[in-house]
């Protein structure tokens, strides 16, 4: 299922996205070389509508047409069936971001290949890996870390100046790589902001000119824990309105512009409709139930408890059925 090559295909450097299934035809492996033989790992489009991070290695790899890369360069495109019809996954796909080493899900095909590219790279040595991504929701440009260690938060402060912690999902690139090399996601907005394509490809140069990462220091960086994740059960139903014969949740759309900021308790978070059970679960990082700790009804509102900063909030509910509504996130204080 992997096609693993050494060259940019013909086609490559001025496709579109969803060209891409006919170009490549199955999810591909680029290696290529450079002044440092030392390669840097880039994966994109492991969710096929998240197309920033392609459209960066395009605009890269152009530019580097007529002379060689600083260093080498190991390129993972992903869930090319996906991106073809501008959807995170396919229906009866796995999320491939969910299914890399140290995955819950079962075996696949799809699990298997992950599991190659990962024996693949870890046997190059990377210098670093760069998981590439964008959001739902409204979200400034950020960072995302799986190990507290100082070379991954140099990676991450290169970026911008707002980084997260999480150790959950599971199953994560930037967690399987975190084994073995310096790993970082970017998040970049939305896929339509080209400003996300922008920025990506000028941290790409960057750290593709870095020869260390030691000799450089993570000082200025915001460094938040996630510590929840907000899920919908399939069975409750998601729209604008709540009451009889409608919906049963309802979430406040003002939320759409508060994400990493930090929400009071009282705020509403959704209306619910009366006798609606279990409407949402919030989910800590170990996977344990801790709604009531962050949630409280309150005449059919649902309201925060406790302060909590928001990450990732959306409203759209193909996005929140296939990841979740959002994620709860806590500053982090490092010494």
């Amino acid at each position: 299922m992997l096609n693993e090559i050494n060259f940019i295909p013909d086609g490559f450097l001025t496709a579109k996205v969803e060209q891409l299934d006919g170009l490549l035809k199955t999810p591909t492996l680029i290696h290529l070389q450079g002044e440092n033989p030392q390669p840097l790992f880039v994966s994109t489009l492991l969710h096929g509508n998240e197309t920033t991070g392609f459209y960066a290695i395009q605009r890269l790899l152009k530019k580097y047409s007529e002379q060689p890369l600083p260093r080498a360069l190991s390129i993972f495109i992903g869930n090319i069936a996906a991106a073809k019809v501008n959807q995170r996954h396919l229906d009866d796909q796995d999320d491939y971001n969910r299914i890399w080493p140290g995955s819950h899900h079962s075996d696949t095909p799809e699990k298997d290949m992950m599991q190659s590219v990962t024996y693949i790279m870890r046997k190059k040595k990377p210098f670093a890996s760069i998981d590439i991504h964008n959001n739902t929701g409204k979200n400034p440009h950020y960072a995302c870390i799986n190990i507290l260690n100082p070379h991954g938060l140099v990676l991450a402060s290169r970026f911008t100046d707002i980084a997260v912690y999480f150790t959950s999902p599971k199953g994560v690139q930037s967690s399987a790589f975190s084994d073995f090399c310096p790993s970082v996601v970017l998040e970049c907005g939305q896929s339509s902001d080209s400003s996300g394509v922008d920025h990506a490809l000028a941290y790409l140069e960057t750290v593709l000119a870095m020869d260390d990462l030691s000799s450089h220091n993570s000082n200025g960086l915001k460094l938040y824990h996630t510590v929840a994740r907000v899920l919908i059960p399939k069975t409750i139903t998601i729209g604008n309105q709540v009451g009889a014969g409608s919906f049963d949740i309802c979430l406040n759309r003002e939320l759409d512009d508060k994400n990493f900021h930090q929400i009071n308790p009282g705020t509403e978070f959704a209306m619910i409709n009366p006798g609606t059970e279990k409407p949402l679960v919030v989910s800590s990082e170990s996977d344990e139930d801790v709604t009531d700790e962050y949630m409280e009804v309150d005449n059919n509102r649902l309201v925060f408890k406790k302060p909590v900063t928001l990450s990732m909030f959306t409203r759209s509910e193909k996005a929140i059925r296939q990841d979740c509504v959002c994620y709860f996130m806590e500053e982090l204080y490092i010494g």
